[in-house]
């Protein structure tokens, strides 16, 4: 069952409205009924002509804009899709790593990375993926860095992207 509703927020411009899609589906037993919502989706890509799009995330609004890269007929002027999935990697693992400090009572200021992603063709893919991730000036001992380490080698975007990818990860520490 689908349903549209309309939600007003506080937030909002007085008279505006937000046009909300839930999906859900509704299963009953002999004693109760369980309301289970679907999955959303996460986001639209709209073409926008010239190998570029519009990309939305809609639970924020947020809006990104890729083009093609030059090598494949593009400007280059903005994030191509495969250097989204590049960025994508570096920025789960300092993501993890955040969860991982705060789940544990490590102190986590410094992170930053560096990604340079290498094509490879026929097909045309991502063949390579150089990250140097820089940790330093976090204060952690030996053992807390090995257990950082590992928790931001098995974030979800390295469990996501394909085997075949090879990668260079660097830790500086």
């Amino acid at each position: 069952m689908n349903e549209t509703r309309y939600k007003k927020t506080s937030n909002q411009l007085p008279g505006s409205i937000i046009k909300m899609h839930i999906k859900y589906s509704i299963t009953f037993n002999k004693t109760n009924f369980v309301i289970e919502l679907n999955n959303m989706p996460t986001a639209t890509v709209k073409y926008l002509g010239g190998l570029r799009t519009e990309c939305t995330h809609l639970q924020s609004g947020t809006v990104i804009h890729t083009d093609a890269p030059t090598d494949n007929h593009g400007k280059g002027e903005k994030f191509s899709p495969t250097d989204l999935v590049a960025t994508a990697y570096a920025s789960c693992m300092l993501s993890i790593i955040g969860i991982y400090c705060n789940e544990h009572g490590y102190h986590y200021e410094h992170g930053s990375a560096e990604v340079t992603k290498i094509m490879e063709s026929n097909p045309r893919r991502i063949g390579k993926l150089v990250i140097e991730i820089d940790l330093r000036n976090n204060g952690w001992d030996e053992t807390t860095i090995e257990k950082v380490k590992r928790a931001a080698l098995a974030c979800p975007v390295a469990k996501s992207v394909s085997e075949d990818i090879e990668l260079e990860i660097t830790f500086h520490v």
